[in-house]
């Protein structure tokens, strides 16, 4: 029997996000395993098994939230109404205890965030890799179309359909491309926004009528789906009048239970990313855990080859600006590797970790199982080039499970071999980089012992800084060019003259014998290692 993975208070805060909880007071390490939710009231007797969360329903005051944990002390956390009131006090008592104290949006309710948590620990939130989310927003549209008499769309924030009722054949055509397409058309997008309709729909908690008054069109009832200030989506109704105070409430209701039907999709799709993360870390690290993590994935334990592919757009200034569409970019660019091996091999897997979205790839024995590893890479690389540019780096073949960490070990360093050289779009296995590997390692020891260039390098290095010179760069154009000074001087954009003369003058500086072979090759190797 399979374990179930383990729900700790940090995770289910990872996966909510801090819109709807957020941590006032913590004891440090969130680790704690949750095992429940209970509901505090004050005239009952608080019996709070190991690891429960207690949602202080009308517990207020900092002596109010010490007194609770004082009588729970076994929970995992106390969820309190913001704003929370923290004091030394509270901060005391939850570094005695370790019973964290988070705080709710005053927007959710407690039957909401009553109803999410005890969702992301039910079973079905944290089923097996390769099981889809049961979700019901087509049985929500359908509800809200039943109670509005009116066809429904429930659309997230960039207008994409996630879901619609029956009756479409009874609005317009506009609706009809809408739900075919599964995404609202751009002209109908410019026009709402031009009419100044998203402003309104975005800036009231209250359904919006809309008034189109286009000749085929008809008008539209939207309402923002919300949990606490952060919009989740719309949705959106096709009505040939307004409708009654009635049905704007049923709307309004409607709204509050999309949402925490979109919260609790979005996190059990993140609970399933991390928890396919978690599995293919633990494969990749090797070791005892690794047959069972394998065999939870599904994916084979022999003839494997690691694959690490990262985007190169990781770490520019646009991303840096916009982290949440780094990783949302990120993640797709996984979710596509993962359905490419999957197609090759149907025991392969993929996940992101970090930034790099790592592939274990079973091959048959065929012989050159690295070299098509690497069909397989840039075959990949040249279905995604105009979306996402990237390079992949791949491993040696592991013969078995014990071997993959190798693998990767091999994967990553050869895509860091790509990095340095500043490439896109290109795949290497490990030994076609392998001496360019060992001599960024060597690097990598040189900087952690603080070591610098010696001897003549270092000589010409110091002129070079004193003076303004560029004598280093002449020596690298001369070695890059074998000793034609002809080519040499045309790669720094000199007369041949000028170089033979700079040539001579950082012979006499620095001391160097051109004619020695085992100098050239230590001042290149320094080049090199120090990347000056």
């Amino acid at each position: 029997m399979r374990n179930r993975p383990r729900a700790s208070l940090g995770r289910i805060l990872q996966d909510l996000g801090t819109t709807v909880l957020d941590v006032a007071a913590s004891p440090g390490d969130l680790d704690t395993e949750v095992t429940g939710v209970h509901i505090f009231d004050p005239l009952d007797e608080l019996i709070v098994p190991q690891g429960g969360i207690v949602l202080a329903v009308g517990v207020r005051g900092a002596a109010e939230i010490c007194h609770l944990i004082e009588h729970a002390p076994s929970a995992a956390g106390v969820v309190v109404k913001l704003p929370v009131d923290v004091d030394e006090r509270v901060r005391a008592t939850v570094l005695e205890s370790g019973v964290a104290v988070l705080g709710l949006t005053r927007a959710a309710s407690w039957a909401q965030v009553a109803a999410l948590l005890r969702s992301l620990l039910a079973e079905a939130d944290l089923a097996e890799p390769g099981q889809e989310p049961q979700g019901d927003l087509f049985s929500l549209a359908n509800a809200v179309c039943a109670l509005l008499d009116a066809p429904v769309t429930i659309e997230d924030r960039s207008s994409r359909v996630l879901a619609f009722s029956g009756r479409q054949d009874e609005a317009d055509p506009g609706r009809v491309e809408t739900v075919l397409g599964r995404q609202v058309p751009e002209r109908y997008l410019r026009m709402l926004d031009e009419r100044g309709f998203f402003k309104q729909l975005y800036q009231s908690r209250e359904p919006v009528y809309m008034k189109l008054e286009d000749e085929g069109v008809i008008n539209r009832v939207a309402v923002a789906v919300r949990s606490g200030d952060e919009i989740l989506g719309s949705i959106w109704v096709a009505v040939r009048e307004p409708l009654s105070e009635q049905r704007q409430r049923a709307l309004a209701d409607a709204a509050k239970i999309v949402a925490l039907q979109l919260l609790r999709e979005r996190a059990g799709a993140d609970t399933q990313r991390r928890l396919r993360a978690d599995l293919l870390s633990t494969v990749l690290a090797g070791g005892a855990d690794a047959p069972e993590a394998a065999g939870r994935l599904g994916i084979a334990t022999t003839r494997l080859c690691v694959l690490a592919a990262q985007l190169g757009s990781d770490g520019t200034a646009a991303l840096a600006a916009d982290p949440a569409r780094g990783e949302s970019d990120r993640q797709r660019f996984c979710d596509a590797l993962a359905l490419h091996v999957a197609a090759i091999h149907p025991k392969a897997a993929a996940a992101l970790i970090g930034s790099i979205a790592y592939a274990v790839l079973p091959l048959h024995s065929v012989g050159d199982e690295e070299a098509r590893a690497v069909r397989v890479a840039e075959s990949f690389l040249a279905r995604v080039g105009p979306r996402h540019a990237a390079n992949i780096g791949v491993g040696r073949l592991a013969a078995n499970l014990s071997q993959v960490a190798r693998s990767r070990a091999d994967a990553d360093r050869a895509l860091r071999v790509l990095r340095a050289r500043d490439t896109i779009g290109q795949a290497a296995d490990y030994p076609a980089v392998h001496f360019e590997s060992l001599l960024l390692q060597v690097a990598d020891v040189a900087a952690a012992e603080e070591q610098t260039p010696t001897g003549p390098y270092q000589r010409l290095l110091d002129h070079d800084a004193e003076h303004g010179t560029e004598l280093a760069a002449t020596l690298r154009a001369y070695l890059d060019a074998f000793g034609d000074v002809n080519a040499a001087a045309a790669r720094v954009h000199v007369h041949a003259n000028t170089f033979r003369y700079r040539l001579k003058r950082l012979v006499e500086i620095s001391g160097l014998d051109l004619s020695d072979a085992d100098a050239r090759l230590t001042v290149m190797l320094q080049m090199r290692i120090f990347g000056r």
